[in-house]
């Protein structure tokens, strides 16, 4: 049944029809009325798709290809990305927990052939997200109709459906943003409900690239990692963006270059009146891991930089 086949019932017609069970045992449960997630209903689709075909997967995979169904990545696309509907995904296990999603190693084939590896992030239910820091980075976001507005300020299980699909498509939004200006982020392949699946860094054999925490970098590499991290704010700040949670966590050293992942929490600088704060708190976050590992101080120059970003962005 197609949501909008019910949209117009009500509880009186329900109580005049007789009820009947169940005729299979695997015979999904009927469309219940609710506020659901894009997300959400999509899955609820394939779950009733799923429920009526016998067709096995080939190599073993977990799905079908979920590009039909998803937003897709910015042109122009990599050379590498698979776009045909015959593809498979197979789950390889999880790359990194977080507070509110998980990040799992993805391969997606043609029965057959090798496939590309891709990172899926995936935003958790409700009942197990962590959403104790988001009232900050969504001042400046907020959805079209009041009651989801409500229902996102009360943190209701509808709401908290809401915060994480609107995580999702910031995150996604953002990384299209920055790909296409050619800052150093994960090319966004695609977007479907709340998981993004992402440009795999790492190696052909599914390590992942070191996190910059990882690294004990020697002096000359030090400063131009450091020089790399710089021009990477510079460009967000250019699209009025400020990563939000930036930290030695959330940056990979792939191949000799610094990549920035991690951007949910992406800021808009001026729609968020708490935007100055926020870049502020990236820019020191870096500085003090750089002065650790023995930048001097005035390499880093903080209050500057700040300056210059702000500038950047067109709010000073």
């Amino acid at each position: 049944m197609r949501e909008h086949d019910h949209e117009d019932l009500h509880a009186s017609d329900f109580d005049e029809r007789p009820r009947r069970g169940r005729r299979f045992d695997d015979e999904p449960e009927p469309a219940r009325r609710g506020r659901l997630t894009e997300g959400e209903r999509v899955r609820l689709a394939r779950l009733r798709d799923d429920a009526y075909t016998e067709t096995a997967l080939p190599d073993g995979a977990d799905r079908w290809t979920t590009w039909d169904d998803a937003e897709h990545g910015p042109h122009p696309r990599p050379g590498w990305v698979i776009t045909e509907l015959g593809a498979v995904d197979t789950d390889l296990g999880v790359l990194k927990t977080g507070k509110e999603a998980d990040v799992h190693l993805l391969r997606r084939n043609l029965p057959g052939a090798d496939g590309v590896l891709l990172a899926a992030k995936r935003y958790r239910s409700p009942e197990h997200r962590q959403f104790h820091r988001d009232s900050g980075y969504l001042e400046g976001r907020r959805m079209r109709r009041s009651r989801e507005n409500r229902a996102i300020a009360g943190r209701t299980a509808f709401g908290r459906n809401l915060i994480a699909e609107q995580w999702a498509v910031a995150e996604f939004t953002a990384l299209s943003r920055l790909w296409t200006i050619g800052a150093p982020v994960p090319y966004p392949l695609q977007r479907h409900g709340t998981e993004l699946l992402l440009e795999f860094l790492g190696e052909p054999d599914g390590t992942a690239a070191p996190r910059l925490a990882q690294l004990r970098p020697e002096p000359d590499e030090l400063k131009d990692l450091w020089e790399q991290a710089t021009a990477a704010l510079e460009l967000f700040a250019t699209e009025g963006l400020g990563h939000g949670d930036l930290s030695a966590y959330n940056l990979l050293v792939h191949e000799g270059h610094l990549m920035v992942i991690d951007l949910p929490q992406v800021v808009d600088l001026v729609a968020n009146p708490r935007g100055r704060e926020f870049l502020g708190r990236d820019v020191r976050n870096l500085a003090d891991w750089f002065h650790a590992r023995g930048l001097p101080e005035h390499v880093t120059a903080t209050a500057d930089l700040v300056a210059e970003l702000l500038f950047a962005a067109g709010l000073s």
